[in-house]
Parts: structure tokens; C-alpha cells; sequence
């Protein structure tokens, strides 16, 4: 008889003393989790079957990156009208004597849509009236999504784009 009761103590403290804060690197799947500025930090790719443009694309997007330089920004706002920036086009590499420099981009293209998000895909009105369907998680202030889902010219080869929220 102590045994159970010793056990049944055991259990109830157990079950209070777990915590039910939210973990900031579980999932935000409400539909509020997209609205704001995201900014493309990093493709993920896989180097073994990668293609040659998706890792030069990989590349390019590192080393802006670590200059504070983001070419692609994504704006959802609370209207659910959305912005992308894309500043892909105007890249430029340029050969110095100490080897090769790529400065931040001073140009970009950029289209605003509509969209919907249900927590997990993101459906975007594009310029042509089409909608695209894009699969997206969202932990944190980090967005993953599939990079050929989401059609952005010179990273929609392959792979999965990470957005950090600003």
C-alpha cells in the first residue's frame, strides 16, 4: 500500500513539475507567425547532387550574408498584402588583385501580391494572377522553405532557403 501511495506522490509531482512554456524552437503554425520582414540567409543544399548554379547561388547568398547584405526579402503584412525584393539580377563579381569581390547589390526587382497562410503553406497571388503554393515552417524567427516552391529566379534550382525574421 505505501508503494502505490509513495508512487501515486511520485506521479502528481511528476506531471506538475513538467513546464508548459512554449519551446522557441517548436513550430509557430498560427497564421500571424508570417507577418513581417524575412530576409534569405542561407541555401541548403546538397552538395553531392546539387547542380553548379544552385551551389554558386549557395555561395553568393553566404558571403553577402556575412556582409549584412540580403538579396531576397520577403514583407507579409497584417492586410495580407506581401512584398518580394529580389536583388538576384544585380549581383555583380568582380575580379580584384586580391581575388574576387562581390558588393552588396544597389538595385533590385520587386512585386507585391496578396496571400493567404493557413500555418503551414503560404499562397501567393503572383503578377499573372497564378497562385503559388508554397509548403513553409516557421520556428521562431526562422522560416524554412522549398526553394524551387518558391520561383525566385537564381535560387529556385533546388534545395531549401532560410529566412531570418528581422
Amino acid at each position: 500500500m505505501l508503494k502505490k501511495i509513495c508512487g501515486s506522490i511520485a506521479l502528481v509531482s511528476l506531471l506538475f513539475s513538467c513546464s508548459s512554456d512554449k519551446d522557441s524552437d517548436s513550430m509557430d503554425s498560427s497564421p500571424s507567425a508570417i507577418i513581417g520582414t524575412w530576409d534569405a540567409t542561407e541555401l541548403v543544399i546538397d552538395n553531392t547532387t546539387a547542380s553548379d548554379d544552385a551551389k554558386f547561388g549557395k555561395q553568393i547568398l553566404d558571403f553577402l550574408t556575412d556582409k549584412d547584405c540580403y538579396i531576397i526579402t520577403l514583407q507579409f503584412n497584417e492586410d495580407l498584402t506581401a512584398e518580394a525584393t529580389n536583388a538576384a539580377n544585380f549581383v555583380e563579381v568582380n575580379a580584384t588583385a586580391t581575388g574576387l569581390d562581390v558588393p552588396c547589390p544597389t538595385e533590385s526587382d520587386s512585386e507585391s501580391s496578396t496571400y493567404t497562410f493557413d500555418g503551414s503553406v503560404v499562397s501567393i497571388v503572383d503578377m499573372n494572377g497564378d497562385t503559388i503554393n508554397v509548403d513553409v515552417l516557421i520556428q521562431g524567427d526562422i522560416m524554412t522553405v522549398d526553394a524551387a516552391d518558391l520561383e525566385i529566379p537564381n535560387f529556385d534550382d533546388s534545395g531549401e532557403l532560410i529566412f531570418r525574421k528581422r
